[in-house]
């Protein structure tokens, strides 16, 4: 059996827990707590695993070790069929991939940025270094693209097209981070709200 290692209820391990409810194979990996708050992601039992420190990481049943959401995300689009997360013709997968990376850097990562330099983040026993002029240049970004997202959504259901897809998933998680951080959706997005609205209800996330 596969195992995911994770920290529940953090971001980036929310990213690839919808996937699996996507994929239909939730029931088919063990998790295993890694608790992050209290450091034990970077002790070296860990980054034998990942040398990053940083949770979710997919162990296959040989051994192999994959990190990066995008990365396992990538991997579990191929086990299974429907949906393709990642894309089915290459326009697909270009398009979705270039929104996926949007959404991470401008979205996920900015606000990331913002809660570990520019808040008390998650100690400071962890957070050995902040530059808090950084961290709120990078919540303007967010800002920024959360406007962008409202814009693209005017247009198209989904943050990549037609279909829910991996840059759907990041752009939710994103959200959520954001709310946490302290971050807020800028008034007149309203079809980024409405976006979210929907995405609350689909059943990998709602359940």
């Amino acid at each position: 059996m596969m195992k995911v290692y994770d920290f529940e209820g953090f971001p980036n391990p929310a990213r690839v827990r919808i996937a699996l409810k996507e994929k239909g194979l939730f029931d088919s990996v063990e998790f295993v707590s890694i608790n992050v708050p209290e450091g034990e992601h970077r002790k070296a039992a860990f980054r034998e695993k990942n040398p990053s420190a940083t949770v979710p990481v997919l162990e296959l049943e040989d051994g192999t070790t994959i990190a990066e959401c995008s990365a396992i995300t990538e991997y579990l689009d191929q086990l299974t069929g429907e949906p393709q997360l990642t894309g089915k013709t290459p326009k697909e997968r270009a398009v979705i991939a270039m929104m996926q990376r949007r959404a991470e850097a401008g979205l996920f990562d900015a606000v990331g940025t913002y809660f570990h330099h520019a808040t008390p983040g998650l100690g400071a026993e962890l957070e050995t270094y902040q530059c808090a002029e950084w961290g709120r240049h990078q919540k303007t970004r967010a800002e920024a693209t959360m406007r962008y997202l409202d814009g693209v959504l005017a247009d198209q259901p989904y943050i990549a097209g037609k279909d829910f897809s991996v840059a759907d998933i990041t752009v939710y998680t994103g959200l959520g981070f954001a709310d946490f951080a302290g971050v807020d959706i800028p008034d007149g997005c309203e079809n980024l709200a409405h976006w979210r609205a929907k995405m609350d209800s689909r059943p990998s996330i709602a359940n």
